[in-house]
């Protein structure tokens, strides 16, 4: 089963991931997506580490999550931490919004589908204001995108706010897609 786990920074999302892998009695496998490129970062990955049981393996993989996904053990526990870092990292590596996408669906339909637990981890960033740089607009359109991916192959998915957690049911009907606003207007 595939849980989503999604909220804004700081808001307790990783501590719940890593409640939900201890809870289980499987091997837990940690996949991370960040990247150590300074010393701020360094402390914070240093930080999540001593947060992880020594008998959880790590798997770094911050651009080939399917890949990573795709060699662990059938119902091994696996915490993805995290899809935000995750999109940043392929934009910065020059894939187009398609790519991205496409490994976000491939991605979320073998974690929605595989025997096991599968805890993914992401930033909710489209709340606050619209930023002014394209590549900051386009960054959270992408991740809101890649967001909703995961949520529509989740078993569970919970809003993270301040430590608790609010379910994100599904919608009793489908709701009629309305074409958005032409930004010329």
């Amino acid at each position: 089963m595939l849980t989503f786990l999604i909220g804004g920074a700081r808001s307790g999302k990783s501590a719940l991931a890593l409640q939900f892998a201890r809870a289980g009695t499987a091997p837990v496998t940690f996949i991370a997506t960040a990247q150590a490129r300074d010393a701020e970062m360094s402390d914070r990955i240093s930080v999540h580490r001593s947060q992880r049981p020594p008998a959880w393996s790590t798997v770094e993989a911050p651009l080939d999550l399917d890949r990573a996904l795709r060699d662990e053990p059938e119902g091994t526990t696996v915490v993805i931490d995290c899809l935000t870092l995750w999109v940043a990292n392929l934009i910065e590596a020059g894939d187009d919004d398609g790519v991205v996408a496409r490994a976000a669906e491939d991605v979320a339909r073998r974690a929605g589908d595989r025997a096991g637990h599968v805890v993914v981890v992401s930033n909710e960033v489209g709340s606050g204001l619209v930023p002014m740089e394209a590549l900051s607009r386009r960054y959270r359109d992408l991740l809101g995108r890649v967001n909703t991916t995961f949520c529509d192959h989740a078993g569970q998915a919970l809003l993270v706010v301040a430590g608790r957690v609010v379910p994100l049911l599904p919608l009793p009907v489908p709701l009629p897609v309305v074409p958005a606003p032409s930004m010329s207007q």
